[in-house]
């Protein structure tokens, strides 16, 4: 039985599986992180963390924050907060918050569904989560991230209109996110937005998957 199927644990959509820091990135977990660090404390008034308000998109599960980085370099109107519990993905993407001096970045080594379990009603613009853990066996579909309890926390802290983005290469996964965004009519299926190409993206075409992007939007 493992931690996660144990009696009274909840089931996690992730496994810990820390990879090896680089000089460079454990320097930037310990000397960067508590700059850019979007705390517990923060979710009674998320835009409080951030130099000044502007629309807020949170992403689930960065990676090493390539995209992100991309995406908040090219919208510096917006603000950007990304959850990712590997620390070499977290200290690659302080990295390059310093480097490209980024004032719309936050981070957390967190859980992100706890998070958004403690955030305020209409809260975001957008939640993106690019290329999520499939969890290819049957017996693991129970991790995987994109489910009912997710969008019904994300009908409560999305704003009127906001987005739900999803992206993925594995067809079975895509085909049960569609059957769910079209089931729920507390949100409108609509044209995901433009994003960067990720890292897993690109193994993914490398392995000839097809990439799917879906995305719904808060009624």
């Amino acid at each position: 039985m493992t931690l996660a199927q144990q009696p009274g644990r909840e089931i996690r959509s992730y496994v810990l599986r820390q990879g090896r820091l680089s000089q460079a990135q454990k320097r930037a977990l310990e000397e960067d992180l508590p700059q850019f660090l979007f705390s517990r404390e923060h979710c009674i008034a998320p835009q409080a963390a951030f130099d000044c308000p502007q629309p807020l998109t949170l992403e689930i599960g960065f990676g090493n924050g390539e995209s992100l980085l991309e995406m908040a370099k090219q919208w510096p109107d917006r603000n950007f907060l990304g959850f990712e519990v590997h620390g070499p993905g977290v200290g690659h993407l302080l990295l390059g918050i310093k480097r490209f001096e980024l004032r719309n970045v936050r981070v957390s080594q967190s859980d992100a569904v706890d998070f958004l379990r403690a955030l305020p009603e209409s809260t975001l613009q957008r939640i993106q989560i690019f290329f999520p853990d499939p969890w290819h066996k049957k017996k693991h579909h129970k991790r995987r991230i994109v489910n009912a309890e997710l969008l019904g926390l994300a009908a409560r802290v999305l704003e009127p209109k906001g987005v739900l983005h999803v992206a993925t290469d594995w067809q079975p996964y895509a085909e049960e996110i569609q059957t769910l965004f079209e089931a729920d009519n507390r949100f409108s299926v609509v044209e995901a937005p433009q994003r960067p190409e990720t890292k897993y993206e690109r193994r993914g075409r490398r392995l000839n998957h097809l990439i799917t992007d879906l995305a719904i939007q808060r009624c």
